[in-house]
């Protein structure tokens, strides 16, 4: 970045001195991708690893006035491109900024910095007796940043919400190098316009989130959690809608298709085609209730004895189908009385198209994973693939859904975003872009048509 007192990067900008940065090859090579294997043009000039709010405000206040592209990153687990960088960029590493500052109990809060991964910081609120409900299935690996970048999801969010539920307030570097404040520390509190749930889900395009004031739960610990298996999805998707229809509100509905169960462990498979994992918090009643909604059409059902092993099958979803070849990660999500009619029809553009697709749903809350298997990693995706990925996209907003639930839009699903906002909206979207980085310097070309 021209005028600065710090070695240059590989194209001859100078870099913000007492910032730790590096250009070694290596570095930039492996922040060029994050998990969606979407590959950008090149290769990021410089890697920079702010530790303090104040490093960010400088690294951005020398990328305006050089308008040299900032691509924030966290953990890298992004999965539709929103996090990768190439040439002329500058990544902006925040894992290093990872304090739990100030855990509040009494308050229900915690203050931390947008490098803290997600799971520390649900043991962390465990020690006071609280959690922190967002658990994306990468919640081992990711951090909370990010977490707010996409407006993460998870297992638990069906009964106690997502990312946006539990951020209070946030601490932003925005592209000027200004620094702002929104939100609250309080659990009520409507002063001025929302700007902490603008934030929240713009991948990185408005501003650099360099804090986070978040809501923690007392969560109940669970009652029951019950592992149903079935003949096939779509009946297996009815049982997760028959528990809506009971007035019954699990901590979580995970549901999985015989595809998934094969990539994860085939004895998965041996019960049914399909797996419905259940787990209720309250209580004995609740739990009963549950039981009998779920037998109906089971083909065997049982209260699992081993909870944790079933879950962890379940987060290690992604990474077995993964070794299966490369995969599409899709993210649709429809009002949950469609879920059977969705995975139905997913079934359906498997076979119209020829594509392998492992469906997995977080089903209490109707967002649906169809994963494609693109062929063998490092080649390129075949046509039919991205066919049946437009087909899916289709399926979601004609059933009155979206085209992404919890990852994001990053460059993946662009060409999507203008059918399901429409014009008006979709314009009023680049307005507010425009007004929060005038130079188009925060993750160009992500997030937006």
């Amino acid at each position: 970045m021209t005028g600065l007192q710090a070695p240059p990067t590989t194209t001859g900008r100078q870099t913000p001195p007492g910032v730790e940065w590096s250009t070694e090859a290596d570095v930039r090579a492996e922040r060029r991708l994050d998990r969606s294997g979407w590959e950008p043009d090149g290769i990021p000039e410089a890697v920079a690893f702010p530790r303090t709010p104040e490093e960010v405000q400088q690294i951005l206040r020398e990328a305006t006035l050089s308008r040299t592209p900032v691509v924030p990153r966290g953990a890298g687990t992004a999965l539709t491109g929103a996090s990768a960088a190439g040439t002329g960029t500058i990544v902006l590493d925040l894992s290093r900024m990872d304090r739990i500052v100030e855990i509040r109990p009494a308050d229900g809060v915690a203050i931390v910095e947008p490098g803290v991964v997600t799971a520390e910081l649900d043991r962390a609120a465990g020690a006071y007796g609280l959690s922190y409900a967002p658990d994306p299935a990468s919640l081992a690996v990711s951090t909370i940043g990010g977490n707010i970048a996409t407006n993460a999801g998870g297992l638990r969010c069906a009964k106690y919400g997502v990312t946006r539920d539990a951020v209070l307030g946030l601490d932003v570097v925005l592209a000027s190098g200004e620094r702002i404040s929104t939100g609250r520390a309080t659990l009520k509190g409507v002063a001025g316009y929302d700007l902490t749930g603008l934030f929240v889900g713009s991948e990185g395009t408005l501003g650099v989130v360099v804090g986070a004031t978040l809501r923690l739960r007392p969560l109940p610990e669970p009652t029951a959690t019950i592992a149903a298996s079935y003949p096939d999805i779509t009946t297996a998707a009815a049982a997760s809608v028959a528990l809506a229809e009971a007035r019954i509100q699990p901590v979580l509905a995970e549901l999985l298709d015989e595809a998934t169960l094969n990539a994860i462990d085939p004895a998965l498979r041996a019960a049914g085609a399909a797996l419905l994992i259940v787990q209720t918090d309250g209580g004995p009643d609740e739990a009963a209730r549950a039981l009998e909604v779920l037998t109906k059409g089971a083909t065997t059902i049982r209260s699992a004895t081993d909870p944790a092993s079933l879950l962890a099958a379940r987060r290690q979803a992604l990474p077995a189908i993964e070794r299966l070849g490369r995969p599409l990660i899709e993210d649709i999500a429809v009002p949950r009385s469609r879920l059977a009619e969705a995975v139905r029809e997913i079934e359906t553009i498997a076979a119209r198209h020829e594509v392998p697709i492992c469906t997995l749903a977080h089903a209490g809350d109707g967002n649906v994973h169809p994963i494609i298997v693109a062929g063998r990693h490092g080649e390129p995706i075949p046509a039919s693939a991205h066919r049946a990925a437009d087909d899916i996209f289709a399926l979601a907003l004609r059933l009155g859904g979206t085209v992404t639930g919890e990852h994001g839009i990053g460059v993946l699903k662009k060409a999507w975003l203008r059918r399901e906002l429409g014009d008006l909206s979709l314009d009023l979207h680049h307005q507010i872009k425009a007004l929060f980085d005038p130079h188009g310097i925060l993750n160009p070309g992500k997030a937006l048509a």
